[in-house]
């Protein structure tokens, strides 16, 4: 760790709708940081942009967070002494500290209005409020002080904007891609107090981190433009030796390693960029998340750790507390990361196995309900789980693997089987279902060896009986050992399911 301050970091959203998996990777790297030192992670809702601010929101982090397993040390569901949490309750400590800066020469006021900047716009494709032209616009440093004091006076609208020095480096050290440096005069002089009052981020970020005694901010590579302005904030405030660490994490790229992963690469290719369903609450469109697909949390967090980060092995499967124990920053990488679906389901895949049949129990009995299926016995339950379990790459997998134990099947795929079928088979068939019933053991290891035995017997082939047995069992050329299918479905079942169906191979 690159300090002795108590570690604190924060996962700072805005409640705007869908969490991205950018977001939530993020917040774990912040977690598997403040859980590795000991220290806090908090969360912060950043909600000063009112235009934007969607109900509901704010209730789906959390649950987004639940879900996941990343619990916050402090939240608005749970404040400490460093609230209040969500930065539309701390509207007026931005203020102080935006007109501080005024006073100070660090920042001015701005009255030009909006559509007065659009015009400029228009004027200009690429204008930029700066130092290049600041004294050209309507503003405190091109007013007169009886000018902007009359301005005031009058309750005419305007922003507050950071006075950008000119000609001068401003750098830091990133923890992921050490020494960073921007030139001042390719940044604009940027808002930090809008008209209605409420700051924007660049200024609520800095005064919250100060006012948390944030020791280490995680947040993507999209933040570092806006870098060299919090940096400058840090130092016009007065709080330079209080600066937080920085490390700026690589983007999640689409699949073609082309861009930065975005909800519509995910409706256009058919996987999901929400943790979580969400729900517009203008359209009532629903945006499909991971956990309604059908991952595991433990699967969803260790595939996004992985997204940008290895621990220097080829080890890929960890549980949240091997990541905990292992998470260095310096294995984070500067380049993006390429989101792999198929990937993704092999991690999901992998954690189904790993994880016990109770555990994954409660899952399966929703698939069952969501069939109309009448529960079975836990443990008729997990005897089938346990057989079908390596086959699911999602919990939903569980129908389509094992629907035949709960139903009898209502078709036979008998097209590959029906030429070849003869009345010797018919008889075979007719035959072993009798001596079925008389069997004292019905377990698969005396029932394979009792059935090959019987064609051997019959001086027919295997292959040619043992295809046409399974198709009764389960209606069609899939499954699990069929042995075993033949012991949970019990004796009865077997003999009902064999009469039922020799029919419809003749």
């Amino acid at each position: 760790m690159s300090s002795q301050r108590k570690v604190r970091v924060r996962f700072a959203p805005s409640p705007t709708g869908g969490l991205h998996l950018g977001g939530v990777r993020t917040a774990l790297f912040n977690y598997l940081y403040a859980r590795h030192y000991g220290g806090d992670f908090i969360l912060r809702i950043e909600d000063t942009d009112q235009t934007r601010f969607v109900s509901g929101a704010e209730d789906y982090i959390n649950e987004c967070l639940g879900w996941c397993g990343l619990t916050p040390d402090e939240s608005p569901n749970k404040p400490g002494e460093f609230g209040p949490y969500r930065q539309s309750e701390r509207k007026d400590s931005y203020r102080q500290h935006a007109e501080q800066l005024v006073n100070d020469g660090f920042a001015y006021y701005a009255f030009d209005t909006a559509e007065e900047l659009d015009a400029r716009r228009k004027e200009e494709p690429n204008f930029r409020y700066s130092h290049e032209n600041r004294l050209q616009l309507r503003n405190s440093l091109s007013l007169s002080k009886e000018q902007t004091a009359k301005l005031l006076s009058d309750g005419h609208p305007y922003t507050i904007r950071i006075k950008m020095p000119v000609e001068e480096t401003v750098s830091f050290e990133d923890m992921i891609r050490g020494r960073v440096a921007f030139e001042t005069n390719l940044v604009d002089d940027k808002v930090l107090l809008k008209a209605d009052g409420m700051p924007t981020y660049h200024l609520a970020v800095v005064v919250d981190d100060k006012a948390m005694e944030i020791s280490h901010v995680f947040r993507g590579e999209e933040w570092l433009p806006s870098a060299p302005v919090h940096i400058l904030l840090w130092e016009y405030l007065g709080w330079k030796d209080k600066m937080p660490y920085w490390a700026h994490l690589p983007l999640i790229l689409k699949p073609d390693g082309n861009g930065k992963l975005s909800k519509r690469d995910g409706d256009r290719l058919g996987f999901p960029v929400y943790a979580m369903n969400w729900t517009d609450p203008k359209s009532d469109e629903i945006t499909k998340g991971f956990r309604e697909m059908g991952f595991l949390p433990e699967a969803f967090i260790n595939m996004l750790a992985v997204l940008g980060w290895n621990d220097g092995t080829e080890q890929e499967i960890f549980s949240i507390e091997e990541l905990v124990s292992k998470f260095s920053v310096d294995r984070i990488g500067k380049a993006g990361a390429k989101f792999d679906f198929e990937k993704a389901k092999w991690f999901n895949h992998e954690w189904i196995k790993k994880t016990s049949n109770t555990a994954i129990l409660p899952k399966v009995e929703e698939v069952l309900d969501r069939r109309g299926v009448v529960s079975h016995r836990t443990d008729y339950l997990l005897r089938v789980l346990a057989l079908v379990k390596e086959r699911m790459t999602f919990v939903e997998d569980f129908w389509e693997q094992a629907s035949f134990f709960f139903i009898m099947p209502e078709s036979y795929d008998v097209d590959a089987v029906k030429p070849r079928w003869n009345e010797n088979k018919t008889a075979f068939f007719r035959d072993i279902a009798r001596e079925f019933v008389t069997l004292p053991v019905w377990e698969a290891s005396s029932l394979e060896p009792f059935f090959k035995e019987k064609i051997a017997d019959s001086g027919m082939k295997i292959g040619e009986l043992m295809m046409p047995f399974r198709i009764m069992l389960v209606g069609g050329k899939f499954g699990p050992d069929v042995f075993q299918i033949a012991e949970i479905l019990g004796k009865d079942e077997v003999v009902k399911r064999m009469e039922r169906s020799l029919p419809h191979f003749s």
